[in-house]
């Protein structure tokens, strides 16, 4: 009689198969076979750990083959794999992966369009989880409800505007960082990016205070109001004192006396919910990657800057894919034109400035002046536009920028490329 059993071969513990498979795989198998050489009989022994025949002669089979080698674990992985993906392909991606950081949907792009092989994401996917370079999605925890860039179906209904400190010392290294220090070049960006098709708008400043705001808000409500953008646009800003700061008189005062003339309305991301301002952000971390750190050592000076933002300006918009939410690997500009088709290319190039030069224009009595009348808004902005187009009279300007900033013939203005002549 089977060791551990009664009388009629029933189990005097309720110890299966199972359970010591989940304790010990080898030991398991080494029980059964003791068993079988104690019964001599496969059924019996299946019987008594409460497994089929077939596995008591699998691993008998392998006992007797191998010995206790045997009863091991094998790989599974079979022998010829036909359709696997070639190995200088995969080697392709896993260099994509590890030098540029790309994702799935941009290696698959990107192979498409500089190698002309053509890849689906899930076998990218499999090829970086094989080799331990998957990335584990980070679950979104949902604090209460707020307004979020995808909630929003029309363009230009919610934009999230931010500030970046360029002076990054941790990304940029020191090498680059010592360069922009001694060259004295702008330290901040101006970001305005529109939630719905990421298309954005860029500024540079030397300080960081509410004036140059001001006047980059002046600067991109005129210009999409000059283009024939109608909506009323919500700037969703963070609470720094750029933008006003936190006290709430204030921020009344800002948005009737600055915003609302203009159509918008000056909004507040939660405090300390970075994700509300996320597609702004993750911009910036684009402009680290693909334009700072590649450049900034080549650029000498705030002219240099301004010439190689407007070609990244350029090429963000206009002709690098976008692989967000809902963008389908399309430019900004291009998913743009689905909603207004017949705005022109050049209304996504309005020309990046330094707005230190032109403040002054704005209030004479420093960066904190409220009360600064409404007209203002118009001359600073004809202002801007004059110096950003070095060949553009102010004649030429002045039929797009109305008061009211939409002109009667709507998005398909006729003569704008004759009248704004652009310089890239």
């Amino acid at each position: 009689m089977f060791p551990g059993c009664q009388e009629g071969g029933t189990p005097a513990m309720e110890i299966l198969y199972q359970e010591i498979y989940k304790m010990k795989a080898v030991e398991a198998r080494k029980r059964v076979i003791k068993t079988w050489k104690e019964t001599k009989s496969i059924r019996k022994t299946a019987k008594l750990w409460g497994t089929s025949r077939l596995v008591v002669r699998k691993w008998l089979r392998r006992y007797k083959e191998k010995g206790e080698k045997g009863l091991e674990d094998v790989s599974r992985r079979p022998k010829r794999s036909p359709k696997r993906t070639p190995l200088p392909i995969e080697e392709k991606v896993l260099r994509m992966r590890k030098e540029k950081g790309y994702g799935r949907r941009r290696i698959a792009w990107f192979l498409l369009r500089e190698e002309k092989i053509e890849i689906s994401e899930n076998t990218i996917t499999h090829i970086l989880r094989r080799a331990g370079l998957g990335r584990k999605r980070k679950q979104r925890k949902v604090f209460y409800p707020a307004k979020w860039a995808y909630d929003e179906d029309i363009p230009f209904k919610l934009a999230q505007v931010d500030t970046k400190d360029i002076y990054d010392k941790g990304t940029l290294g020191t090498l680059t960082w010592t360069h922009i220090t001694r060259k004295h070049l702008p330290r901040y960006q101006w970001t305005f990016c529109e939630g719905r098709t990421r298309i954005r708008f860029l500024a540079f400043s030397r300080k960081l205070h509410l004036t140059n705001g001001l006047c980059f808000v002046a600067l991109v409500m005129s210009w999409l109001r000059a283009f024939g953008i109608e909506e009323r646009v919500f700037w969703q800003e963070d609470w720094g004192q750029e933008w006003g700061g936190d006290n709430p008189e204030k921020l009344r005062k800002l948005d009737a006396t600055y915003y609302r003339p203009y159509g918008a309305v000056l909004g507040r991301a939660p405090k300390e919910r970075h994700g509300y301002q996320g597609r702004v952000e993750r911009s910036h971390r684009t402009d680290d990657e693909e334009f700072y750190i590649p450049l900034l050592l080549s650029i000498k000076n705030e002219s240099e800057l301004l010439h190689y933002a407007r070609k990244w300006l350029y090429w963000y918009n206009v002709k690098r894919p976008h692989f967000g939410k809902d963008m389908g690997c399309k430019p900004p500009f291009e998913k743009l034109k689905e909603f207004y088709c017949n705005l022109p290319e050049q209304f996504a190039l309005l020309p990046p400035i330094i707005l230190d030069d032109v403040s002054t224009f704005w209030a004479i009595r420093g960066g904190n002046d409220l009360l600064t009348p409404y007209s203002k808004f118009l001359a600073l902005t004809l202002f801007i536009l004059c110096i950003s187009w070095q060949d553009t009279s102010i004649a030429g300007v002045l039929p797009l920028l109305s008061l009211g900033g939409i002109s009667p013939e709507g998005h398909n203005r006729a003569g704008i490329k004759e009248e704004i002549p652009l310089h890239y």
